[in-house]
C-alpha cells in the first residue's frame, strides 16, 4: 500500500580520474527511487553503456516524486468519505442494534486506512532526510501500518464474538434504517469510484483504492440486503450472518498488512527478491571473483535498500577503475532487479579473512 516511485539515476561512466590511488575499499549507493518491472531476459553484463553521464549527478530534490503525489487531493476526497461512511454506519449500528453495520463500518476503516497509508507514504517521500534520520520518515508509514493492523484485527474479533453472541441470542433489528443506511453507504462509495475512475490508469495506489472502494459497495449491498430479508421474512439470524461474512472480509487483507509491516520491521528480504540469484547476477561481471555479506532489506514500502561485499581483480584496483565496476554493479541492481539503492565495498582478494561477516 506504499507509493510507486519514480525516476531514475542515470549510470555515470568514469575513467581513472578521480580514483583514488592504491584503489582502496570504494563504496557506491545509487539514490533515486524506482521500479518498472524486472526483465531477467537477455541479461548481459558486457553490454552495459556508462558513456556521457557524470558521475555525482545524483539528485535528491525532493517533492512530489511519486505518481501517487500529483493524486493526493482525489485520494483526501475520498478518503474522507469513507471515514463519514463509517461513522454513519457506527452510528447506525447504534441506532439500529444492526451488527452488520458495524462490521461494514469496520470493512470501511480497513479500507480507509490502505488510503491513508498511500497519502502518509506520498507527503513522507517528500520529507527530507536528516543527518540524524538519514532515510527520512519513509519508516513511520510502516509503523501506521502496524498500528492500524492491529486495531483492525480487534476490531474482527468484536465482530465475530458478538455474531456469535447474537446467533445464540437474536437481537430485533430496525431493518428501515437499516436499509437506508446502506443506500447512503452505497451513493457515497458510488461518489467515491467517481472521484477515482480517472486516476485508476495512472497510479497503481489509486487503482487499489479503486479496487477496495469497489468491494465496499458490495459490503454496503450486504447491508441493503440484510434489512429486506429482516422487513420481508422477519429472520433476524440474517444480521449476525452478514455481520460474519463482511467481518471476514476484513480478515485477509488485515493479515496481509501486519505480515508485511512485520517483515519491514525485522528488515526480511523483500518479498520477490532471490538473494542467490543476485549474487549469481553480480558474479558474473568479468573482474568479480566473489561476493559475500549481501544483505538486502525494505526502508518502506517500495524502497528496497541493498549492500554487499564484492571481491575484484587487483588489476581493477591497480589501474583504478573502481569506480567503473561500481557504476556496473548499480546497473545490474537497478536494471535487473529494481534496487536503485544499492551499496558495495569493493575490495581485493584476502580481505573477507579480516571481516566479521553477520552470516556466510
Amino acid at each position: 500500500m506504499g507509493p510507486q516511485p519514480q525516476g531514475r539515476d542515470q549510470v555515470p561512466d568514469h575513467g581513472d580520474d578521480g580514483t583514488p590511488p592504491g584503489g582502496g575499499a570504494r563504496t557506491g549507493s545509487a539514490h533515486s527511487r524506482a521500479g518498472t518491472g524486472r526483465n531477467h531476459s537477455g541479461h548481459n553484463h558486457s553490454g552495459h553503456n556508462h558513456s556521457g553521464h557524470n558521475h555525482g549527478a545524483h539528485d535528491h530534490s525532493h517533492g512530489p516524486a511519486t505518481v501517487t503525489g500529483g493524486y493526493r487531493r482525489v485520494l483526501t476526497i475520498v478518503l474522507l468519505i469513507s471515514l463519514g461512511i463509517a461513522a454513519a454506519e457506527v452510528a447506525g449500528a447504534v441506532i439500529t442494534g444492526a451488527l452488520v453495520l458495524f462490521a461494514d463500518a469496520a470493512h470501511m476503516a480497513a479500507d480507509a486506512a490502505g488510503i491513508g497509508l498511500s497519502l502518509l507514504a506520498a507527503w513522507f517521500a517528500s520529507r527530507p532526510a536528516t543527518g540524524r534520520r538519514t532515510f527520512g520518515y519513509a519508516r513511520a508509514e510502516i509503523l501506521a501500518a502496524m498500528a492500524n493492523s492491529l486495531l483492525l484485527l480487534a476490531m474482527a474479533a468484536i465482530i465475530v464474538v458478538e455474531a456469535i453472541r447474537r446467533i445464540v441470542t437474536p437481537a430485533a433489528v430496525s431493518s428501515g434504517l437499516l436499509i437506508a443506511f446502506g443506500i447512503g453507504a452505497l451513493l457515497a462509495n458510488a461518489c467515491s469510484l467517481a472521484v477515482l475512475r480517472h486516476g485508476q490508469a495512472d497510479s497503481l495506489n489509486v487503482r487499489s483504492a479503486f479496487l477496495e472502494v469497489a468491494a465496499d459497495t458490495l459490503g454496503a449491498a450486504a447491508v441493503i440486503a440484510t434489512g429486506v430479508v429482516i422487513s420481508t421474512t422477519g429472520f433476524d439470524l440474517a444480521d449476525p450472518i452478514a455481520s460474519l461474512a463482511v467481518g471476514a472480509l476484513i480478515l485477509p487483507r488485515t493479515w496481509r498488512l501486519l505480515r508485511e509491516a512485520t517483515d519491514i520491521l525485522l528488515e526480511a528480504s523483500p518479498k520477490g527478491i532471490d538473494l542467490e540469484e543476485i549474487r549469481q547476477h553480480m558474479a558474473a561481471l568479468p573482474g568479480i571473483t566473489d561476493v559475500h555479506e549481501l544483505h538486502v532489506w525494505t526502508i518502506t514500502s517500495g524502497l528496497p535498500v541493498f549492500s554487499a561485499h564484492v571481491v575484484v581483480d587487483r588489476t581493477i584496483i591497480e589501474r583504478g577503475q573502481t569506480a567503473i565496476m561500481l557504476d556496473k554493479l548499480q546497473a545490474c541492481l537497478r536494471g535487473h532487479f529494481d534496487v536503485e539503492h544499492s551499496t558495495f565495498q569493493l575490495e581485493p582478494a584476502g580481505h573477507a579473512e579480516h571481516e566479521q561477516p553477520m552470516h556466510d
